[in-house]
């Protein structure tokens, strides 16, 4: 398979396996007017498996999203076809408009125009939690 390397762009890398389309649509890649390559299941040292989505321009990246979906992602910014940036990510304390409260009875859910805000509450389950209702939402499901 030959996938030309980037002359400028970001590379989204140690994507888990199977997430990389999940990414794709959170961070709508479909409506850029460049060349966006999904690579599924590449060979890994570290994890065996893993997914990896070359962006062929330089693009504003909601890294708190990427943090919240899966916090071993890092963003290469690439120029002049070397990486001159590595970008680790973090799981953010809090997210907004990411995901939707799941509990019927949420105010979210009368209040249309309320942000779905979340809170981490443990990092170490990757566990939110809903600000108005205290639903629990695990990011790792």
């Amino acid at each position: 398979m030959n996938i030309d390397s980037l002359q400028r762009g970001l590379v989204i890398d140690h994507i888990q396996a199977g997430k990389s389309m999940e990414i794709y649509k959170f961070l709508e890649l479909d409506k850029l007017d460049c060349s966006v390559a999904i690579i599924k299941n590449a060979r890994s040292q570290k994890s065996g498996k893993k997914d990896i989505i070359k962006i062929e321009d330089r693009i504003d990246l909601d890294l708190d999203v990427l943090g919240f979906i899966d916090p071993n992602i890092t963003v290469n910014v690439i120029e002049g076809g070397k990486i001159v940036e590595k970008k680790a990510l973090k799981m953010p304390k809090e997210v907004v408009n990411v995901v939707r409260c799941k509990n019927p009875r949420c105010i979210t859910s009368i209040e249309q125009e309320l942000p779905h805000v979340f809170k981490l509450v443990d990092d170490g389950r990757s566990t939110y939690r809903c600000i108005y209702c205290e639903q629990e939402y695990n990011s790792k499901k």
